[in-house]
């Protein structure tokens, strides 16, 4: 499905998004949880949060079986970042558990890690899925892509 707010180019390069693609795939192999990263250079809001929650809902990641996606947004000009996750996840774990991996992946981005302080995201955010969410073989589904998602 080909989503109108894209742009045309990729803000990582190709090795890049392979590399955060195989991030997701992997924490998704443990869990029935979906992650998505959406990547744009500008947030159009003050607050990343607001703009996640859209970017959320225009993906329609509310839509998994256990409402237990989780949406990664970076706006890497305007320096920001917001994790979102739907109801059933934030239950789970809670506004500190989010809090938590958003100061831990500063220290990669200081250094301009962008990469590897998002796999260590993801692969934190798949282990809280894992434990919540774990995989059945006999009833999961990739409900969503795993491929990034880039705005303008």
């Amino acid at each position: 499905m080909k989503i109108p707010f894209l742009s045309r180019k990729p803000l990582f390069d190709v090795d890049a998004q392979k590399r955060l693609v195989a991030a997701i795939q992997a924490a998704e192999l443990r869990t029935s949880g979906e992650i998505r990263v959406f990547v744009e250079s500008r947030c159009r809001y003050v607050d990343p949060l607001d703009r996640a929650t859209e970017v959320f809902g225009r993906l329609e990641m509310q839509k998994t079986k256990a409402r237990n996606g989780v949406l990664i947004y970076v706006a890497l000009k305007d320096r920001q970042l917001a994790v979102f996750g739907d109801k059933g996840i934030h239950e789970k774990v809670g506004s500190r558990f989010w809090d938590q991996q958003i100061r831990s992946i500063f220290s990669h981005f200081t250094k301009e890690d962008y990469v590897g302080g998002l796999s260590a995201m993801i692969a934190e955010i798949g282990e809280a899925l894992h434990q919540h969410f774990p995989y059945d073989r006999s009833t999961d589904s990739n409900e969503l892509p795993d491929d990034i998602v880039f705005g303008k």
